[in-house]
């Protein structure tokens, strides 16, 4: 059977299996969604007509007087003075009145020479919004799953949420992967000092309380994405470090790696081409829990508070907030629904890549 048959049975097998396929899908669409976030849910629009010109405010900096008013700093395309310079074309009478200039316009009393088009939530993760009553608000109209105690849209944050959490695992998983395999590869296959040194190593390393040792860096450095990434990494890339170790001791034996060290072959051909290839399977099966570890982790880690800066979006943080307010469902039922769909999607999807890899299996 020639390579492009094996992964073409491989990817037949895996579509085969519906609940891995759908489950593919539905977090494609979805993750693919939160990476356009910013067109999705921003509070400065998408496009704005000027005199002719567009301009892409959400991806550019536009200060007012580029919209013909008097400030340098960065416009606030929701002040209805803002609003009318640009579709007004910068006419500075509209200063005396804007909201009337604006509701002419609306009303086609007067012809509006600019446009502005916002995003389907003109809300940004971060916004700060003007509420009618007390936050945090139950769902409406202005806002579709409501806000937090701090007037900040739940959707938005939502969206974002979901983004830097999916990446996040994402991104763990692949770079503990990586030195897992390579470490517990080298090891096994290299054996004698090596295979101890690391072996004490790893033992040192597991040991180590992590949940502590984040909480005494939170307190002195300013925690950031990679930061956090990093400390988590450096005491996490063991875990496959035994699986890949004892398929490579098992496998360093067979006929097939002996034929080829006697046909000269050079030993990081035999290990990465020959027998790395066969813990395939068994590491498979452990990047579920790797990539839901690390999600699950960065949610404790924010609702604890030591996680991501309060200025991220985060799924533990709006927990927090839905403990603090009870009274707000819409926290609860947000926070709940958009963690429980994210690790249901990707465990689905790793179970049916483990069995697609696995020649056992066969579906119909």
């Amino acid at each position: 059977m020639t390579p492009l048959s094996l992964n073409q049975r491989r990817w037949r097998n895996f579509k085969a299996n519906r609940r891995a396929w759908w489950s593919l899908m539905i977090f494609i669409v979805l993750y693919g969604l939160s990476l356009g976030a910013e067109l999705l849910a921003n509070d400065r629009p998408l496009l704005v007509q000027f005199k002719g010109e567009w301009r892409m405010p959400f991806v550019h900096f536009y200060s007012e007087a580029d919209f013909g008013g008097d400030f340098k700093t960065e416009a606030n395309y929701k002040d209805p003075v803002v609003q009318c310079l640009i579709r007004s074309a910068g006419d500075e009478a509209c200063f005396d009145t804007p909201e009337d200039m604006l509701a002419a316009m609306d009303s086609g009393k007067t012809q509006a020479q600019g446009r502005i088009f916002w995003a389907p939530i003109p809300y940004s993760f971060d916004t700060i919004n003007n509420l009618k009553s007390a936050a945090p608000t139950m769902p409406d109209g202005d806002h579709w799953l409501g806000t937090d105690d701090t007037t900040r849209d739940v959707l938005a944050r939502a969206i974002y949420g979901f983004r830097i959490s999916v990446t996040f695992g994402l991104v763990y998983s692949l770079i503990t992967s990586v030195i897992g395999v390579v470490v517990g590869a080298l090891s096994g296959y290299l054996g004698g000092r090596f295979d101890l040194v690391m072996q004490r190593m790893i033992e040192v390393l597991a040991s180590t309380p992590t949940l502590y040792l984040i909480i005494f860096l939170a307190s002195i450095f300013t925690m950031s994405f990679w930061l956090l990434m990093g400390i988590m990494v450096a005491f996490g890339w063991m875990g496959l470090v035994g699986l890949v170790r004892a398929e490579t001791l098992r496998v360093r034996n067979f006929e097939y790696v002996r034929a080829a060290k006697a046909l000269g072959v050079p030993g990081w051909v035999i290990l990465f081409r020959h027998i790395v290839p066969n813990a395939t399977v068994s590491t498979t099966t452990m990047m579920p829990f790797i990539v839901t570890g690390a999600i699950g982790s960065l949610t404790g880690l924010d609702y604890l508070g030591y996680g991501l800066p309060a200025s991220y979006p985060s799924l533990g943080e709006m927990a927090r907030q839905a403990q603090n307010n009870l009274q707000a469902w819409h926290l609860t039922f947000t926070a709940f629904v958009t963690s429980a769909l994210m690790l249901c999607l990707l465990i689905f999807i790793f179970e049916g890549v483990r069995d697609a890899l696995d020649p056992r299996r066969t579906f119909r």
